[in-house]
């Protein structure tokens, strides 16, 4: 297992003023009302993921640019800061405006054991203009130091935010894909037909069990049918599966949304090797009831192999969780504070609620609306 993210500090990042050895837990359900700065949080992990691949500026781009970044614009903010610990290792940057709009690195550190002196520390990186890691370009160049950064570049390098919000007519994930596009699951599970080709070729047991959850969730469904054709120079598969009691293959286009989003969600959490951590926002959108309370299920049983982040305001999905799972999101002038609850405060309404219902009385704070607020006795 890669090592997940334990402790987080961010300041001056969109709507996040300050957060302080923020610690997080092998999974980490986001709450909080519209506008509360959840969305904010998720995107953390896309842009640390984007310096790993070296696009960060291009991910400054696709979000308005740097001064639609920095907190209450660049007159307010002068710079972003980042502070990330897994496990034994660290990592902290800096990031400014550049007049271009987007961003150069300052103060880049990683704090590891070196191996030459056996002692641990921070170790200075340096700046970079035009928005490229130096730890990064030390592990390309396999420098004295690449093998302390390695493990830490691995896990944030595997991080895969999920959205698997498109799942209409013309969604990449109801269509063809080469079948070499199978090594990980992308992020709008475009590639998801070779995913499960690859799965049930080489990873037959977890293949096996995502089929049969797909099939608790959808009693009609048997099994997919994953069967690649040649297209020009290419080989390329689709999502299409058969139904029970009918030999006619059936195609993506026969699954309706919430169907199609439960079997990406399916495939996701179940996957034999997961990324270091895996972040989904609002997955519970388009699901039935009962494929909600599956995958509750899915969430807490992924997060026992890997560290799992969600973002959600579902009452439903929420009751499949447990006060210390939570993170409750709010504005305070402003800007999102993020805390963790102390179940010891609720312990006598849960006798009586579940979570999803003392987050829907506003028991728990983080709603917006006055009306049906519980205090504390």
């Amino acid at each position: 297992m890669k090592s997940a993210l334990t402790k987080l500090s961010i300041a001056g990042f969109k709507s996040i003023r300050e957060l302080n050895d923020f610690e997080l837990h092998p999974l980490n359900v986001i709450v909080g009302a519209n506008g509360a700065g959840k969305s904010n949080l998720l995107s953390f992990f896309k842009m640390l993921r984007a310096l790993m691949d070296g696009t960060l500026n291009r991910y400054v781009r696709d979000n308005g640019g740097a001064a639609d970044l920095l907190f209450n614009g660049s007159k307010v903010t002068r710079k972003m800061t980042f502070e990330t610990h897994l496990g034994d290792r660290g990592f902290r940057f800096s990031l400014v405006a550049t007049p271009s709009n987007g961003c150069a690195i300052e103060d880049e550190a990683f704090y590891g054991n070196d191996a030459h002196n056996g002692q641990s520390g921070w170790r200075m990186l340096g700046n970079n203009e035009d928005g490229k890691s130096n730890m990064v370009a030390e592990l390309k160049r396999n420098t004295l130091h690449a093998s302390n950064y390695h493990p830490l570049f691995e896990a944030i390098a595997s991080w895969q935010v999920y959205h698997f919000h498109d799942t209409g007519p013309t969604a990449a994930m109801r269509k063809y894909e080469i079948v070499q596009d199978n090594q990980y699951l992308r992020t709008d599970a475009a590639n998801i037909a070779p995913f499960l080709l690859n799965l049930k070729d080489r990873h037959a047991s977890s293949y096996k069990t995502i089929v049969g959850t797909v099939r608790l969730a959808m009693p009609f469904f048997d099994d997919f049918i994953l069967q690649p054709r040649i297209s020009g120079a290419k080989e390329e598969v689709n999502l299409s599966w058969q139904q029970k009691g009918s030999d006619t293959p059936m195609q993506p286009y026969h699954l309706s949304d919430g169907s199609m989003r439960f079997i990406c969600l399916a495939t996701a959490l179940l996957q034999p090797a997961p990324p270091a951590t895996i972040v989904i926002d609002e997955p519970e959108l388009g699901l039935h009831p009962y494929a909600i309370t599956l995958l509750g299920a899915l969430i807490r049983s992924a997060a026992t192999r890997t560290q799992v982040v969600i973002s959600t305001q579902s009452v439903p999905l929420l009751n499949e969780f447990s006060i210390e799972d939570l993170v409750m999101v709010k504005r305070e002038q402003s800007a999102s504070v993020l805390k963790r609850l102390d179940v010891r405060q609720f312990e006598h309404w849960l006798e009586d609620y579940s979570v999803g219902e003392l987050w829907q009385k506003n028991i728990l704070g983080g709603r917006p609306s006055p009306h049906n607020r519980f205090e504390h006795d």
